[in-house]
C-alpha cells in the first residue's frame, strides 16, 4: 500500500525494438515480457534481462493493438486489421487461429480464470465478453450500451481493462476521465477514481491502463496527466511521472498508454509519445522487512 519506484525510469526497449507507436505490453510469471509492434505486424518477446529479443512471433498481422498472454503460453492479440477479429497463437504448435470475429479493434484484452475472453472497443463505447471454451459463441456486452455517455451503465471512449477472481471488470472510461468497476452480472458501474468519484484524491485526464494487485490496490495509467497513479490506505497517489510534463526525460513520459508488472514488483510502462518501454524499479516495499535496489 506504501510502495516507492525509483523515480527515474530505465529504457528497456526502444524504437529500435517495438517499432512507432507502440501500445500495450504484458510480463508473465517468468518475466518473459511481451510487445505488439505495429509498425512491422509482430509479436516481440524478451527476456526481462535482456533488450535483445529471444523470439519475433509473425503471422500475417497488420496494426497489432493489444494482446494478452495465459499461462500455458498462447497469446491472443489483436488482429482487426488483418482478419477483422481476434487472432490466437498456440505456443505448441506455433501457429495462428482465428478466436472471433469483432466490429473494431480491442484496445485491450483480457483472458479470466474461467476462460473468457474480454475486449474492449473505444468506437463503440462497450466491453464484450466470449467464452473461449464454446466456439462458436456469440459476443456478449458486459459495460456500456453502445452509444456514448456517462452514465453509470454507459462508457466513453474505453481501453484498458482488468477483471479480478470474482469477476468483478474494471474499465478505463478514457473519454470520461474516470475508472469503472462493473460487479459481476451488474450493468451500472461504480466510479472508483476520476470525475464522479466519492475520492477525490486524485482527478484523471484520459486514463488507458488499468492493473489490479492481488490486495485490491489500483494501478492507472493516467494518460494526458503524463504519470501513474496508486490506491492506498490514504487514497489515490502519484507514483511516478509526477511532473505531469510530456518530455523524454528518465522521470517523464509522453502520453503513456499501458502498464504492467513483472514477478519483483518493478514497474513497466508503455511510452507510446516516446517509442519506448520504461522500467521503473520497485524501491521500497513497506509490506515487506526486505528492499529491491
Amino acid at each position: 500500500s506504501n510502495s516507492s519506484w525509483n523515480p527515474n525510469g530505465i529504457t528497456f526497449a526502444d524504437i529500435n525494438t517495438i517499432g512507432i507507436n507502440p501500445q500495450d505490453i504484458f510480463i508473465n510469471t517468468n518475466n518473459t515480457v511481451y510487445v505488439p509492434n505495429q509498425e512491422k505486424g509482430q509479436i516481440v518477446v524478451l527476456s526481462e534481462g535482456s533488450a535483445t529479443p529471444t523470439r519475433i512471433i509473425s503471422g500475417d498481422l497488420t496494426n497489432p493493438f493489444s494482446l494478452f498472454v495465459t499461462t500455458s503460453g498462447d497469446i491472443y492479440v489483436d488482429a482487426y486489421d488483418s482478419i477483422g477479429g481476434v487472432s490466437k497463437w498456440i505456443s505448441i504448435s506455433n501457429t495462428f487461429v482465428v478466436v472471433t470475429n469483432v466490429e473494431q479493434k480491442c484496445m485491450s484484452l483480457f483472458v479470466d480464470i474461467d476462460n473468457n475472453l474480454y475486449c474492449s472497443m473505444a468506437y463503440s463505447h462497450r466491453v464484450v465478453k466470449k467464452l473461449l471454451d464454446n466456439n462458436p459463441a456469440t459476443l456478449t456486452t458486459v459495460a456500456g450500451t453502445g452509444s456514448y455517455g456517462s452514465s453509470s451503465n454507459m462508457l466513453y471512449g474505453p481501453h484498458g481493462i482488468f477483471v479480478d477472481i470474482n469477476f468483478d471488470l474494471y474499465v478505463a472510461d478514457t473519454y470520461n476521465h474516470r475508472i469503472q468497476l462493473f460487479r459481476y452480472g451488474v450493468s451500472n458501474g461504480i466510479t472508483v477514481a476520476g470525475k464522479g468519484s466519492s475520492t477525490t484524491t486524485i482527478t484523471l485526464n484520459s486514463p488507458t491502463g488499468i492493473v489490479l494487485d492481488a490486495d485490491g490496490y489500483l494501478f492507472i495509467v493516467d494518460s494526458l496527466n503524463n504519470r501513474i497513479v496508486g490506491s492506498g490506505p490514504n487514497g489515490f497517489r502519484c507514483l511516478v511521472g509526477c511532473s505531469g510534463l510530456a518530455s523524454s526525460a528518465a522521470n517523464q513520459f509522453n502520453q503513456p498508454q499501458s502498464l504492467s508488472f513483472d514477478s519483483y514488483g518493478n514497474m513497466f510502462i508503455i511510452d507510446v509519445g516516446n517509442n519506448r518501454i520504461q522500467k521503473f524499479v520497485l524501491s521500497t516495499n513497506l509490506c515487506s522487512k526486505y528492499q529491491n535496489i
